[in-house]
C-alpha cells in the first residue's frame, strides 16, 4: 500500500519537474546584441556580439567609443564587465570566429585569419591576416558605424595571444584602422615573427604621419616569448617618428600567457580609458 501510494505521489510530481526543466533558457547579457556579418570578399560567415552601453537609446545626440576585440567568444565576458566599470560609455564589438565550419572545428578559423605567412602543409590554413584585416575595415567597421552610433575618431582594438600578434600587424600595416592598440601576449611563430620585424622595417621607411598609441603587456613567466615580445617592442619604436605613441612593456607579475589574460583586460581598459580622458 505504501509502495502504490509513493508510485502515485511521483507520477504527479514528474510533470512538474519536466516543466520547471522546459522553462529553463540561457543566460542573455543585457544590452548585447548579435549580428550576422559576411565576409564580401570571402562569403565566409561571422558574428558579431554588440554591447551597448547604458543610456545608449536615451542619448541619442551622443556618439560613443568602440572597442573591436577579435577572438570574441573567449574575451568578450570579461571585456565586458572590465568596461562596465572602468569605461562604462563605450561600444563593445566582439567578431566571432568563422561560422559555417565544423562546429567541432569552431576556432580553426583564427589560426588562418590571424597569421601572416603561410606555412605549407599545415593541416590548417594560415597566412590570411590581410584578408581579415580587410573584412574588419571593409565589412565589420562599416557595419558598426552606419548602424550605431560609433565615434569614427575613437576606435580601439583589444587583441590577446594571436589575436595580439594580428593587432600588431594591423598597426604596422594600417595604422589609422584604430587609434588605440592593446595587445595581450602576443603569440609569434616564428615566420610569423620574422616576418614583421622585416615588415615593419619597410613601413617604417614608408610610413606617412598618423595618430596612435599602443600597450603591450606579457605574463612574467613567459619566457619563451619574452624575447620576440621585446623584439616587437623595437619594432614600434621605428614607428615612434610618425605619430606612434608607445607604452612601455607592461608585465604581469607571476603570470604565465593563460593567467597573464585577466589582468592584460583589466590594465589595458584602465589605460584605454586614461587615453580617453588624455
Amino acid at each position: 500500500m505504501k509502495l502504490t501510494t509513493f508510485l502515485l505521489a511521483l507520477t504527479f510530481l514528474l510533470p512538474l519537474g519536466s516543466a520547471a526543466a522546459s522553462e529553463l533558457k540561457p543566460y542573455e547579457m543585457p544590452r548585447t546584441q548579435v549580428v550576422p556579418i559576411q565576409d564580401t570578399k570571402s562569403d565566409r560567415q561571422y558574428e558579431l556580439y554588440i554591447r551597448l552601453p547604458e543610456g545608449y537609446s536615451e542619448n541619442t545626440e551622443t556618439k560613443y567609443p568602440v572597442i573591436y576585440t577579435t577572438d570574441a567568444v573567449w574575451h568578450f565576458e570579461m571585456l565586458s564587465g572590465a568596461t562596465e566599470y572602468l569605461m562604462p560609455n563605450v561600444i563593445l564589438v566582439g567578431i566571432s570566429w568563422q561560422k559555417d565550419l565544423d562546429a567541432n572545428r569552431a576556432h580553426a578559423s583564427r589560426f588562418r585569419d590571424y597569421s601572416l605567412v603561410k606555412v605549407e602543409g599545415s593541416r590548417t590554413p594560415r597566412g590570411e591576416a590581410s584578408n581579415h584585416l580587410s573584412f574588419i575595415r571593409k565589412d565589420v567597421i562599416k557595419y558598426v558605424e552606419k548602424h550605431y552610433r560609433a565615434d569614427p575618431g575613437e576606435r580601439a582594438y583589444f587583441g590577446y595571444s594571436m589575436g595580439g600578434a594580428f593587432g600588431a600587424y594591423i598597426l604596422l600595416a594600417e595604422p589609422t584602422t584604430f587609434k588605440h592598440y592593446i595587445l595581450g601576449s602576443p603569440a609569434f611563430n616564428q615566420p610569423d615573427a620574422k616576418y614583421i620585424d622585416e615588415f615593419g622595417a619597410k613601413m617604417a621607411s614608408e610610413q606617412q604621419d598618423f595618430e596612435a598609441s599602443v600597450f603591450v603587456s606579457i605574463g612574467e613567466l613567459e619566457e619563451s616569448a619574452m624575447g620576440v615580445t621585446k623584439n616587437l617592442m623595437s619594432v614600434f619604436q621605428r614607428q615612434n617618428q610618425a605619430g606612434l605613441m608607445i607604452t612601455g612593456l607592461e608585465i604581469i607579475e607571476d603570470s604565465d600567457h593563460g593567467t597573464a589574460f585577466p589582468e592584460t583586460t583589466i590594465r589595458g581598459i584602465k589605460w584605454l580609458s586614461q587615453q580617453k580622458n588624455e
